[in-house]
């Protein structure tokens, strides 16, 4: 049998690095007169489990209203050097080339590219121009899980199918100056640019941890959780305070269903590599996977440190996985994000 192997992982930051205190200061100048409600919303910098985060421009640039087409410019550049930056780290630890890529799967969801990021790529590494292009848009923070099952999908088609999988998300460039509502403040409070990228191939043994399980629950009539919303200036961002109870009480019982699917259950979970999205979904998944306070150290130490990077976060948990090494132990991938939706994967070292 085929099994898709994660041959590597690697990730890569813009170089603009942003202190919690510097966020709140400057959200504060820009809001504080125009939000009769900040100083009660300003908590939520305190709050929000984030110490530092990377940001695709100065801060200096959010000062001021900007068009989506002058922040979409932005996106396009500073995502095609992100990715080939950690597309070239993760080819590297691989042992392999661009050019023994046979699928190329690019996920993103804070900006458009026409032609997709996938095409950009073709310019930036030496891809076969025969390369399969996938690009995904639209999951939001359960991108990256999701993106990963997609591609363990495609490596394990046959021996030695190699798929690049590529995630990038430049959260920070959807800030929009003119929204006074409180989803915008913890966007502005938690959201960070990173991207990452991960070799797969299909193999009937060797080196790499094995992605044994895939799978993803969307909950009914939640369409108005999380997501976007098309404004003149931008992504208007969605998030609903529904978002930890849905995670303490809808969350476990997917998890055990999806993981029954596959012959396991939650006690052959060795490791758990979970997307954070803030402090209090941090918590509520603690109290869904009956762990202790802080369980999920991994998470919250890649949130504490880059925020929430959409779906690149869960990438930046692994790689910090790995470097622990995994020892042969399971490890439980999970992310939401809109539809309302949930991804799982499953890895096994």
């Amino acid at each position: 049998m085929v099994n898709p192997k994660l041959l590597s992982v690697a990730t890569a930051v813009p170089c603009h690095c942003l202190s919690q205190a510097d966020a709140l200061a400057h959200a504060r100048q820009i809001f504080e007169e125009r939000v009769p409600a900040f100083a009660r919303l300003a908590p939520v910098y305190v709050n929000a489990g984030v110490e530092t985060r990377y940001l695709s421009v100065p801060l200096d640039w959010f000062a001021r209203p900007r068009s989506w087409t002058e922040a979409n410019r932005i996106y396009l550049e500073v995502a095609e050097d992100l990715l080939a930056e950690a597309a070239g780290r993760a080819l590297e630890q691989a042992g392999l080339a661009a050019s023994d890529v046979d699928t190329l799967v690019v996920v993103s969801s804070t900006g458009i590219a026409t032609p997709s990021l996938d095409a950009r790529m073709l310019r930036r590494l030496d891809f076969r121009d025969d390369v399969k292009r996938v690009p995904l848009f639209g999951l939001g923070c359960a991108g990256g899980v999701l993106g990963l099952g997609r591609a363990a999908q495609l490596a394990a088609s046959g021996e030695g199918e190699t798929v690049l999988l590529l995630v990038v998300e430049l959260c920070s460039l959807t800030f929009r100056w003119s929204d006074t509502g409180k989803s915008n403040q913890v966007a502005t409070a938690i959201f960070g640019d990173g991207a990452a990228a991960a070799v797969l191939r299909g193999a009937r043994d060797g080196d790499g941890a094995a992605v044994t399980a895939w799978g993803e629950h969307t909950w009914p009539d939640s369409l108005d959780v999380m997501g976007w919303s098309v404004e003149e200036d931008g992504f208007g961002v969605i998030f609903s305070p529904r978002i930890p109870e849905i995670v303490r009480t809808g969350m476990r019982s997917e998890v055990d269903r999806f993981l029954a699917r596959h012959g396991l259950s939650l006690s052959d979970i060795d490791l758990f590599a979970c997307h954070p999205g803030g402090a209090k979904v941090a918590d509520a998944l603690e109290e869904a996977f009956d762990l202790p306070e802080g369980g999920l150290a991994h998470s919250r130490s890649v949130l504490r440190d880059y925020g929430n990077m959409s779906a690149a976060t869960v990438f930046f948990v692994l790689e910090r996985m790995q470097a622990d090494g995994l020892d042969g132990r399971r490890v439980l991938v999970q992310a939401l994000g809109p539809g309302f939706t949930a991804g799982f994967a499953v890895l096994e070292g």
